[in-house]
């Protein structure tokens, strides 16, 4: 289905789609977001693609109770776990078991790739995790202030995500 973001699956059977064709999200100083469920979410594993400048955050410091991975297509990026730092280069990859806290900003000169996978059993509704105030998290502006379960309380300070399209060089 088109979209004026993009291109966006139409039901719930198989399909091909390529980033560069598929809704995106501008986040503003949260990076950009290639949305492949855009418009319906999967089931089973959600997958998603972001493009983070340096200082970007992925995301608020954070638990959830289902697994999470990450893949670093490209650039560099600064994982924060456990209240500490780890550099991570292209092709790190990073897993984090259920209730594992995390997050990652964007490092380096340039922009980073970043490919994240998520189960779904338990991502929604009152016990999918929480964002935790954290010292390394928060000099980083990846962190809350309070721990809360609420996204809306985290991600306060930041303007709402558009749909976008693509635009040549976010990816490479």
């Amino acid at each position: 289905m088109r979209k004026d973001c993009g291109l966006a699956a139409s039901g719930d059977g198989w399909f091909v789609l390529n980033a560069r064709d598929a809704c995106w999200r501008d986040r503003g100083p949260r990076g950009k977001l290639c949305h492949f469920e855009e418009g319906q979410d999967f089931q089973q594993l959600g997958l998603h693609l972001y493009v983070l400048e340096p200082g970007q955050p992925m995301s608020m410091y954070h638990w959830e109770a289902d697994q999470e991975d990450f893949l670093v297509v490209s650039g560099e990026a600064l994982l924060i776990a456990e209240g500490e730092e780890r550099p991570l280069r292209q092709w790190d990859f990073a897993h984090f078991p259920p209730k594992a806290s995390h997050t990652i900003v964007g490092a380096g000169s340039g922009p980073s790739v970043i490919v994240a996978v998520g189960a779904r059993v338990d991502s929604t509704g009152p016990n999918w995790g929480g964002y935790l105030a954290d010292e390394t998290a928060l000099r980083h502006g990846a962190g809350v202030e309070q721990d809360t379960t609420e996204p809306e309380e985290a991600y306060a300070r930041f303007p709402d995500s558009t749909p976008t399209r693509y635009q040549e060089g976010w990816i490479r």
